[in-house]
């Protein structure tokens, strides 16, 4: 019979996300109502290093639902690769020990791929642990959707709303740059629901002349602006043949700086019409959740504490249809979720004159 959890500690890793909050509150209040206790790790991994935490009690997880960003704080340390007095060390059997010295039964971890990753290897070092799926790039494989992403989704779809009217009024190229360095999930839903003339995003290079050729069109049939929605990992196709083996992510992200700038001088140089860049950059990560991801962290949140007294870790909740199930870390850690080539929105994209640049 698996031992009766009786405390579990709760954290933040990886960059924040609108939600996080959300699934504190859900998971600590699930869990206290199964009469658990329930502490929080402050800036990720690293408070289970330096013993920076918190009791979540009723009155913690009070008001905290509506709020952005995360009251645990975050960080991007890794437990096996911690940099500790300006040397980098391997703290996993730190962890282990100081979460059984503080009588910690499991570990919840909210985070996207990395934390998967990470927790991953502490389960792999006999730690409980469960993940929940978080990230504004809906790119965590394995589930249907990530906490994060809906409150991105109507930030960015608001600002492409918002730059028609400027586009329209001075006769230009409107490029809106949205995150997503790997997926173009977010550049893709905002751009379908804001109506964006050109969609570019990291699954398909693009020809910058067929973008050119596109707008010109629109321009002879007396559409005088465009707007154009660029995820920030998006590549020409001369580009990504180039840097096909820039496998890691800080390589990769040196790589696509100054892309957006680059493909508006381009686009500006080859149509003749006026080009302006906006790059939206964290905006689309801060403030108040939406109430779609409240509903998804609270559900996943709640869900979580029910595997916990069910005594099932090293598992990630994933969001399956209108309920959730529990998906081996195994199956989640090293993979990404990507925009598949003949996904719906892809075919709705093309059907309504979209140009994606292929």
């Amino acid at each position: 019979m698996a031992k009766k959890v009786q405390r579990i500690g709760i954290l933040t890793a990886g960059g924040d996300s609108p939600g996080l909050n959300a699934a504190i509150r859900g998971v600590g209040k699930a869990a206290l109502s199964y009469g658990m206790e329930v502490v929080g790790f402050r800036d990720g991994f690293r408070g289970l290093v330096e013993n920076h935490r918190m009791t979540l009690d009723s009155k913690g997880l009070s008001g905290i639902l509506t709020l952005g960003g995360t009251i645990l704080g975050t960080s991007r340390d890794k437990p096996h690769r911690m940099v500790i007095k300006g040397k980098t060390r391997d703290m996993t059997s730190v962890i282990r020990e100081n979460l059984q010295k503080w009588g910690i039964d499991c570990l919840v971890c909210l985070g996207g791929g990395g934390t998967a990753k990470n927790a991953l290897r502490l389960h792999r070092a006999g730690v409980n642990v469960i993940t929940l799926p978080k990230t504004i790039d809906n790119d965590v494989a394995m589930t249907d959707a990530t906490f994060g992403y809906a409150t991105a989704l109507d930030i960015a779809t608001e600002a492409i709303d918002r730059l028609h009217s400027t586009a329209h009024s001075h006769h230009r190229i409107i490029v809106a740059e949205i995150m997503g360095h790997r997926a173009g999930w977010l550049t893709l839903g905002a751009g379908l629901a804001g109506g964006a003339d050109v969609i570019l995003i990291p699954e398909i290079p693009y020809d910058v002349k067929k973008i050119a050729a596109a707008i010109t069109r629109r321009s002879k049939r007396g559409s005088s602006f465009s707007i154009v929605a660029v995820a920030e990992g998006a590549m020409s196709a001369d580009d990504a043949s180039v840097f096909a083996a820039a496998e890691k992510k800080l390589e990769r992200a040196k790589t696509l700086n100054g892309n957006t700038m680059r493909l508006a001088q381009q686009l500006e140089n080859l149509t003749h019409l006026e080009s302006r860049v906006t790059i939206l950059g964290y905006v689309q990560r801060g403030g108040t959740p939406s109430a779609a991801d409240r509903l998804l962290a609270t559900r996943l949140g709640t869900a979580c504490a029910d595997l916990i007294k069910q005594g099932k870790f090293g598992v990630m909740v994933a969001a399956r249809g209108e309920g959730t199930e529990p998906v081996p870390l195994e199956q989640v850690a090293g993979k990404r979720k990507a925009v598949p080539r003949d996904h719906s929105w892809i075919a709705s994209a093309r059907h309504v004159g979209t140009c994606l640049g292929d």
